[in-house]
């Protein structure tokens, strides 16, 4: 081991995991494969019954962090990574994902270059059986207010292993939420959004693979996730206010299209007894077509001052 190694780590990376030994075994790899040295992995078994904790001890490398715990949910294993991390700058690695080779060295290079930046958005391929998808974010440095208007459009793209921060503004804004179980990361973004921008780059660092198990996949309790998110910020239905309705419509209406009809009632039925939502049919359709024109003016003004999203 180098040298190199032995000096405190400049980021930490945090990867939460319950029952999947050998993607998490995959991930720890493609993090030690990194052309950069000075890191720190920590793995959080979050109850793990699969022989997790007996697959990484055979990986010998003191940069790989094992913290066992009782089943919490993966939101509290992110805070207790966080709360355990030792480098200034904290980045996560979900345990299905895996990072490219110069994903940390270029990371770093960008809170190097901008002392005042707390929060990074990375970009990434999703795969997903067969399917393929460059998910790039035009390369911009967002202010508090673009940050939000982008995060409540969802004209960005956004997972878990895209975020890097600076550990003191996490443990800021309270780390995670471990009461969200669903659309965690924009909800954690959105708390951001109140005391900083954030950096989006273009450069896919890292690989998104979409498990069988995996809550964002899901197409039931979207809904439900949705009012939870409202009910947390409900600042967003009186800034906002064609962008709820048209997030529900919009869902509803892709799973009719798609023969999901009994889901896409459900999905109403949720909506209907939601404090947070409520939304009749006549206020879904006019918030469809103000929230599609909403974010068709955003994309253009955003285009306009950043320039075209990469193919």
């Amino acid at each position: 081991m180098s040298k190199t190694t032995d000096l405190a780590p400049l980021i930490s990376v945090i990867t939460p995991t319950h029952n999947r030994r050998s993607k998490v075994v995959r991930a720890v790899e493609s993090v030690l494969a990194q052309n950069f040295a000075r890191f720190e992995h920590i793995v959080v078994d979050d109850g793990s019954t699969d022989g997790t904790a007996a697959a990484l001890a055979e990986i010998r490398d003191p940069r790989l962090i094992y913290v066992g715990s009782k089943w919490r949910g993966a939101n509290a294993a992110r805070n207790a990574g966080i709360e355990r991390a030792r480098a200034p700058v904290v980045t996560f690695l979900d345990s299905d994902d895996v990072y490219l080779p110069d994903r940390l060295v270029r990371t770093l290079e960008q809170f190097d270059n901008n002392p005042s930046l707390e929060v990074l958005i990375s970009s990434f391929v999703s795969l997903k059986g067969n399917r393929r998808t460059n998910c790039v974010n035009r390369e911009a440095l967002l202010s508090r207010d673009s940050l939000e208007r982008a995060l409540v459009a969802q004209t960005i793209f956004i997972a878990g292993s895209a975020i890097t921060a600076r550990r003191e503004s996490l443990l800021a804004i309270g780390g995670y939420d471990s009461d969200v179980t669903r659309m965690q990361d924009r909800e954690l973004l959105l708390r951001f959004a109140r005391r900083s921008g954030a950096q989006l780059s273009e450069v896919i660092d890292w690989k998104k693979y979409n498990s069988e198990n995996s809550i964002s996949g899901q197409r039931d309790g979207y809904v439900e996730a949705y009012a939870s998110l409202i009910d947390k910020h409900p600042y967003i239905a009186d800034r906002y206010p064609h962008i709820p309705p048209y997030m529900i419509a919009r869902q509803l209406i892709a799973d009719a299209l798609k023969g999901r009809v009994s889901q896409a009632f459900s999905g109403y039925l949720a909506n209907r007894s939601s404090k947070a939502l409520g939304y009749s049919l006549p206020q879904l359709f006019r918030g469809y077509v103000g929230g599609r024109r909403w974010r068709r003016d955003l994309y253009a003004e955003f285009r306009d001052k950043y320039g075209a999203r990469p193919a």
